[in-house]
């Protein structure tokens, strides 16, 4: 699997700098005694990044999770987010909802779930991304927190997928333009 990498672009030190700086302003931007701070994760890619910024946010928090794809094949969107997976709270006009998304491309699939949750009743939302790519936008769309801001390139690991392969691997690496040819 290490053999379809062409160089890492995030180590295992690189990620955890980035998510402790991300929990460090998470934290400051919820620590009102007013806030129900929800860490929105959504299926699959962001799974390992959300597992490591939940253990880093000190104040407190729930998590929950939805599944969408925008996805028409592994490499290209469809231009349509489609709800897979649905919040559903009882408690959502109490929520500050922070969406968590490993990496943004068009825009379409945050900017689409950002109103979404507001017109379903959620008190506030924002959007938090491992990896950002501004080169893709296709919508006018900036995520409240960013890990880092990336060229267009096709990456994967810690969550990333091409094809449901690489998600396992401990750091962020680009990957082999022959792989996915």
């Amino acid at each position: 699997m290490n053999n379809d990498i062409e160089k890492v672009l995030f180590s295992e030190e690189d990620l955890d700098r980035m998510i402790s700086r991300i929990a460090a302003q998470v934290d400051k931007d919820y620590s009102g005694s007013d806030k129900k701070l929800v860490l929105l994760c959504i299926l699959k890619g962001s799974v390992v990044f959300m597992g490591e910024l939940m253990k880093k946010v000190n104040v407190p928090c729930e998590i929950d999770f939805m599944k969408v794809s925008s996805y028409g094949n592994e490499t290209t969107s469809s231009g349509n987010v489609n709800i897979i997976l649905d919040i559903s709270r009882k408690d959502l006009d109490a929520c500050d909802i922070l969406i968590v998304e490993d990496i943004i491309d068009s825009g379409r699939t945050l900017s689409y779930l950002s109103k979404y949750l507001l017109n379903k009743g959620a008190r506030s939302v924002r959007t938090c991304t491992m990896l950002d790519k501004p080169s893709r936008r296709v919508v006018d769309f900036s995520a409240d927190y960013v890990g880092a801001e990336i060229e267009d390139l096709f990456v994967v690991g810690y969550g990333l997928d091409y094809a449901e392969r690489y998600r396992d691997l401990p750091y962020i690496g680009v990957l082999k333009s022959e792989v996915y040819a």
